[in-house]
């Protein structure tokens, strides 16, 4: 059943094309959108330690806005949520529509934890199970925030297999802040946040905690617009003479890996970043690195992961059937080593 935005297919002149000189170097630097939360601090110590070649743009609402910013060319890479790249490139095989978009690699092996709040004076609202045909706030239909409804609805039983319907009315809010405000005014029953993200405003009295899911996969990865991967032909078989990824995106990538070393051996220095640029308590910043591990080298995609994440989406009702796991993946990890 079709329950995201369709993918729209987009006309060669939509795309953005970037140019190449002879020597193979590019004429502008990469574009990479990412969530100005936590998470994004190996990828700022990448920018200011190691001369990431790229412009760093962040999309506060989310997953759901990066997919269609890579689809207008907006941005080149994007570093979001597993369930929502895979969720936007299952939809777009079922239209038999070009996502414009490969998944290249992994950023955080952990899961994420949802928080599932709501208005701070919502009494009626006490935890999960008082949720069953409420109103759920989300940032856009088809991020993690949407996609992780059916995930929820699916763990308490309350999906219905012969209705077209979402499992809860969904109500699109864009942005974190306006997710808490919809809680509060009553525009919606509930919505699903990162846990340490939330967890300021639980501290301050603004929204309400009452439960909690994790992602069954791991939960951060990157992708990459197509005109940045080779041909597959390019990149396989006994006389293959190229790498799956261009040459501007693999140094991204080795640049990122070095960004997440110097954030794993600058503890004191993430956390000063966190709690002084972003919007986390220094407490809140020690607590969440004991819970984060990131992926010493982030290139390249588990088939596994990729595997289990369709698997669960198709029983949350969010994906149909026939799913091509293998053409969603730019590169996998098994061909990744290859050109260390």
């Amino acid at each position: 059943m079709l329950l995201a935005a369709r993918v729209p297919r987009l006309a060669p002149a939509a795309r953005h094309i970037r140019r190449y000189t002879t020597h193979g170097a590019a004429m502008s630097p990469l574009k990479i959108g990412f969530v100005p939360e936590h998470f994004s601090t190996p990828l700022e110590f990448a920018k200011k330690h190691y001369n990431l070649d790229a412009r760093l743009l962040p999309y506060p609402s989310g997953t759901g806005h990066m997919v269609t910013a890579l689809q207008s060319g907006d941005i080149d890479v994007g570093i979001g949520l597993t369930e929502g790249w895979i969720a936007a490139l299952g939809k777009a095989q079922e239209a038999q529509q070009d996502a414009g978009f490969k998944v290249v690699g992994t950023y955080v092996e952990t899961p994420l934890c949802w928080a599932i709040s709501t208005g701070a004076r919502r009494d009626e609202l006490k935890s999960e199970d008082n949720l069953k045909g409420k109103k759920v706030g989300v940032s856009r239909i088809g991020s993690g925030s949407y996609v992780m409804s059916f995930v929820l609805a699916d763990q308490k039983g309350w999906l219905d297999p012969h209705s077209s319907e979402p499992p809860f009315p969904v109500e699109p809010l864009n942005t974190f802040a306006n997710l808490r405000e919809g809680v509060n005014k009553g525009t919606v029953d509930f919505f699903m946040w990162e846990h340490f993200t939330s967890k300021r405003y639980y501290d301050n009295g603004e929204i309400k905690r009452i439960g909690e899911i994790n992602t069954p996969w791991s939960s951060w990865k990157i992708v990459a617009n197509n005109h940045l991967l080779y041909p597959a032909n390019w990149a396989k078989g006994p006389h293959a003479s190229h790498p799956m990824l261009k040459e501007e995106l693999e140094d991204a990538l080795k640049k990122i890996n070095k960004g997440v070393k110097h954030f794993e051996e600058n503890q004191e220095e993430a956390v000063q970043y966190i709690s002084t640029k972003l919007d986390y308590s220094e407490e809140d910043a020690r607590e969440w690195l004991k819970t984060v591990r990131f992926a010493h080298d982030v290139r390249g995609v588990d088939k596994s992961v990729v595997d289990k994440t369709v698997q669960i989406l198709k029983k949350a009702g969010v994906l149909g059937e026939v799913v091509d796991e293998q053409a969603m993946m730019g590169l996998p990890r098994s061909e990744a080593v290859k050109w260390v």
